[in-house]
């Protein structure tokens, strides 16, 4: 079947609908299946599909009730929990237009967001993002309304309401106008908005990103057509509502499916959910992949009876022996296979079971490519993670590897009614159903993104090989032209780095420089485990990153890197820093993506330093 056709597919399989529909058709099939799950003191509190409807209806009604009208946009900053998802489908569901903030970001930024998109109405967890929006709301003339979820934290004045007393109000309103409500809903069209979502700001002021239930249904469309998970599946939402990922796993996906989510607010959280929930699919962005990993790793390398550590190791080696040979639909021989099952039952399915993985069936990564070593480690325990690729602008993954079609270090092909194509610079071009329309209010913005024949200029440069998988190299505008006029990308080399358990993050730096130097942080939760290990009394990362032991290691992991690593590319110097890198000092996007022009400017002179005699 030829893209077109699959397009026409895929046209036919969400013609007409809208999130407000689909939710109304879950809750009458499966209405009393689990839908959302909180844990609160340690136990479960869960919405059924019915419930998650009627609260949706009755969140509507409030927002009507406060006078909400169609394209109003309500603004949510809230931990993943149920209140979350109830008041962005109150919103929609009352033809509002949800967007949710990044946590993390500070009054300026959120100033700048809720003012960009005339935010009418917010929805605010508590005293945390209360004290992000309080300084600004002299700067928001237009937001109306303040909405509270801890009614502790809710100041007085009449500018402000708790979400009891502002879901409360729904239930009245709902009760003496439902008639209202239904037209509010089934007014609601396909090509309408269903959030706003705003870019995690890597090249400047963060964009507003128009997306639509069309754009939203297909891509969900897409994932139930090509994925291996059963009916009404499990999952763990922890990644930010902010971010296209979850958004689609977490909420537009299971609300045709009728899965179950379970909400893990704090992702420091999700070691103990995990064995809790144990879900048959799990998505992590690749550095929630990476921190899993170092974890393993020391752990593994504490391991001192060399017998178990013999079969530990020739565990792994069996696991990676049996992934490698399905690679591009390939079929294991039946000692590989017979190999893996002995390893499987003796070691790794055990280790799985003790990481909450045990049952999972698709596992994923995306946001950035995940590096081929963390992919390898991971097919050692018998775990597959499929790499997927994708941008907000694209609502998400547009290419993927698939449980019958995977190369471990690509991104995958690209999915059912997918155009895809590379620009003469190598820069990936996407055209299809998923692809937004534009940023709200920034038709400059909007005429950079998408060209005159619809293709959408995702600003990755890529290669693609004969088999048609695609491998993202770099970010073009992030690829380092050296003095000598030598083109590199540097994640390649950060995440060589980054393969080491103790390295947290790396950024690597060279352009018009004569070579190749990097900044280097420890991972904050491996390294006081390391330093403990290895009979360092001091486990503050301030002080061991001037630890001799240490920087002989992180100099290991250096030359590491390096040995794999063409001469233009090698790390000539580097520097240990004495402080994590996080999206609340800003050095990392809300995603855990380096912002690197944060890092250049903070560190102007760590890295001027590198390069004086």
């Amino acid at each position: 079947m030829g893209i077109q056709e699959q397009r026409a597919e895929l046209d036919r399989a969400v013609e007409g609908r809208t999130i407000c529909t689909t939710l109304a058709a879950t809750a009458e099939r499966h209405g009393g299946r689990p839908a959302y799950s909180d844990r609160i003191d340690g136990e479960w509190r869960t919405l059924t599909w019915a419930d998650t409807r009627t609260r949706a209806l009755e969140t509507a009604a409030g927002f009507a009730a406060l006078g909400l009208e169609p394209g109003d946009v309500v603004a949510l900053m809230m931990p993943n929990r149920s209140e979350h998802v109830l008041a962005d489908l109150g919103a929609v569901h009352a033809g509002g237009t949800p967007t949710t903030v990044y946590a993390t970001l500070p009054p300026d930024q959120v100033a700048y967001i809720a003012g960009h998109c005339s935010a009418r109405y917010a929805v605010l967890d508590g005293r945390d993002q209360l004290d992000r929006w309080l300084p600004v709301l002299d700067r928001l003339p237009a937001l109306r309304k303040i909405i509270v979820v801890d009614a502790a934290a809710c100041p007085p004045g009449d500018r402000f309401l708790t979400w009891d007393a502002f879901t409360g109000l729904g239930r009245a309103r709902l009760a003496a106008d439902p008639a209202g409500i239904d037209r509010r809903w089934r007014s609601v069209r396909p090509g309408d908005t269903v959030t706003l979502l705003y870019t995690s700001g890597t090249t400047g002021d963060p964009k507003g990103v128009l997306i639509t239930h069309s754009m939203v249904l297909h891509e969900a469309a897409l994932v139930k057509r090509t994925s291996i998970l059963p009916d009404h599946p499990s999952g763990i939402s922890y990644l930010p509502f902010a971010h296209i990922a979850d958004r689609v796993l977490s909420y537009y996906l299971p609300v045709g499916l009728a899965a179950h989510v379970h909400f893990c607010p704090d992702p420091t959280q999700l070691t103990s959910i995990l064995p809790d929930v144990r879900p048959h699919s799990f998505f992590g962005v690749p550095r929630v992949w990476e921190k899993i990993m170092a974890g393993i790793q020391a752990v593994l390398s504490a391991e001192q009876d060399p017998s178990r550590k013999a079969a530990i190791a020739g565990a792994l080696e069996a696991g990676r022996a049996h992934v490698r040979a399905q690679e591009h639909g390939g079929t294991p021989d039946p000692g590989a296979t017979a190999a893996f099952e002995a390893a499987d039952k003796a070691v790794l399915a055990p280790m799985r079971a003790l990481l909450g993985l045990d049952r999972v069936l698709q596992a994923s990564s995306a946001a950035a490519p995940l590096p081929v070593e963390v992919a390898r480690f991971f097919a050692g325990l018998g775990l597959k993670i499929f790499d997927a690729y994708g941008m907000t602008e694209t609502t998400g993954a547009v290419t993927a590897n698939l449980s019958d079609s995977f190369k471990l270090g690509t991104v995958g092909r690209p999915l059912p009614g997918v155009e895809l194509t590379l620009a003469a610079d190598g820069e990936i071009l996407v055209r299809g159903a998923t692809c937004t329309p534009g940023y709200l209010g920034r038709p400059d913005a909007t005429a950079a993104l998408i060209d005159a024949d619809g293709w959408v200029r995702t600003g990755d440069v890529g290669r693609l090989d004969a088999d048609g998988f695609l491998t993202v190299v770099d970010r073009k505008k992030e690829l380092i032209i050296t003095a000598g006029g030598e083109n590199i990308a540097p994640s390649p080399i950060e995440n060589h780095l980054k393969e080491h358990p103790l390295v947290g993050q790396a950024l690597a730096y060279g352009d018009r420089r004569p070579y190749v130097v990097a900044l280097i942080t420890l991972d904050g939760e491996v390294a006081p485990v390391w330093a403990a290990a290895h009979g360092i009394d001091s486990t503050g990362l301030a002080a061991l990153a001037e630890h001799p032991l240490v920087l002989d290691e992180i100099a290991r992991a250096v030359d590491d890197a390096n040995a794999r690593l063409a001469r233009v590319q090698q790390v000539k110097r580097w520097r240990l820093l004495p402080a994590e890198w996080t999206a609340e000092s800003e050095e990392l996007t809300p995603t855990l993506k380096l912002k690197r022009r944060v890092v250049h400017g903070k560190y102007a002179s760590a890295i001027d330093a590198l390069y004086t005699p």
